[in-house]
């Protein structure tokens, strides 16, 4: 009988162990010494972020000790020779939603484990690791690196906690940076927009924004204005004015084809097709045509713009102000002060006359309004 005890005993106990043990292993919501944290940044159209965890230095010696330098043995896992994991706990991880280019060289869209080699000379080694989810740098394995960047490390004023932090963000590109300590190991993200958005558009045209007039108008007039392919702008405006259950001529689409006829040199063709398109703008269509070309130096044919614009919308806004404008781009000053007058009578708001009556006055010195 008292086997029986003992043996049940045992079993109660080893129950008790394994429930215990499972109990703590998913304990994952307890607060930790090193803090999870996370920083994000959008480059263009392109998110980038860093997720990590944050070690204090606690007058500890970071640098060549805590960190050691080089790569390193760390006594468990299978890694023979590890790099620094770039935090505490789990690795750091890099998630970028397109591609980037770090150090010249190209880092595809996706999550990727980061590490780093620190060296004792004032240099680092960034590495993005396909493994983005194991613990520390424990089970890395240089085979799975797909890209790894040599930097120069900075030396900066004391951080306490490890901080990754986005600096110098313009259009294109970031600077990428973490501070722990009194060092700096930065390095440089840059990221293709025009390309990225061209890819999306064209995927997006696949779908369902590809059974809209304006998506294929805004897909010609982004690739004509960011220097894509004129040959494909020109396809995605065409499939917008005829050929598709959705096409329609109007003049936006046609003013975007003339454009990107113009800049295929094709001068003639581009001229035409705009003179189709006079008939189908709105009087402020056809104004801000007008005013396009003064922008492109084209005076005289502004004017003629101008001229038709009023003809064809009589009395309404802004066409005399049109043609003050036009005028103006020639140096008739006369008749710039004249149309300006017929602008102040037939400004439709307040803020309209107020535009029209501080160009009049420039007018009336003898100075340009455009």
């Amino acid at each position: 009988m008292k086997k029986s005890y003992s043996a049940i005993s045992a079993m109660i106990l080893t129950a008790v162990f394994f429930i215990s043990t499972s109990a703590v292993a998913q304990l994952n919501f307890l607060p930790r010494g090193s803090q999870m944290a996370k920083v994000s940044q959008r480059i263009g159209n392109t998110d980038v972020s860093i997720i990590y965890s944050r070690p204090s230095v606690n007058d500890r010696e970071v640098w060549g000790a805590l960190v050691p330098y080089g790569m390193n043995n760390l006594g468990f896992g299978t890694a023979k020779e590890s790099p620094w994991r770039a935090g505490a706990n789990e690795n750091s991880i890099f998630k970028t939603t397109h591609d980037l280019t770090i150090g010249g060289k190209t880092l595809p869209a996706g999550k990727y484990g980061l590490h780093m080699i620190v060296n004792e000379n004032n240099t680092a080694t960034v590495i993005f690791s396909k493994n983005h989810d194991a613990w520390g740098s424990y089970f890395y394995k240089p085979e799975e690196d797909v890209l790894r960047v040599d930097v120069e490390t900075k030396e900066i004023p004391h951080v306490e906690q490890l901080t990754f932090n986005f600096e110098n963000v313009d259009a294109t590109s970031a600077i990428a940076t973490l501070n722990w300590e009194k060092k700096q190991i930065p390095f440089k993200i840059e990221t293709d927009v025009t390309e990225n958005i061209l890819v999306e558009i064209r995927q997006q045209l696949q779908t369902t924004p590809g059974f809209s007039r304006q998506s294929w108008e805004q897909a010609a007039n982004f690739a004509l204005n960011n220097e894509g392919d004129l040959d494909e702008a020109l396809a995605w405006v065409d499939a917008a004015i005829a050929g598709q259950f959705f096409s329609q001529k109007t003049f936006n689409n046609l003013s975007i084809k003339s454009q990107i006829l113009a800049k295929q040199g094709k001068t003639a063709e581009a001229e035409a097709l705009m003179e189709e398109a006079l008939p189908l703008g709105t009087v402020f269509q056809v104004h801000g045509y007008g005013r396009q070309l003064i922008g492109q130096g084209k005076n005289n044919e502004a004017l003629e713009i101008f001229k038709w614009n009023a003809k064809n919308h009589k009395g309404t806004w802004p066409v005399h102000y049109g043609l003050a404008r036009g005028y103006s781009a020639l140096g008739d000053n006369k008749s710039t002060v004249k149309h300006l007058k017929l602008a102040m009578e037939n400004a439709p708001a307040q803020v309209n006359k107020d535009r029209v009556a501080a160009n009049l006055a420039k007018a009336e010195k003898g100075e340009g309004i455009n």
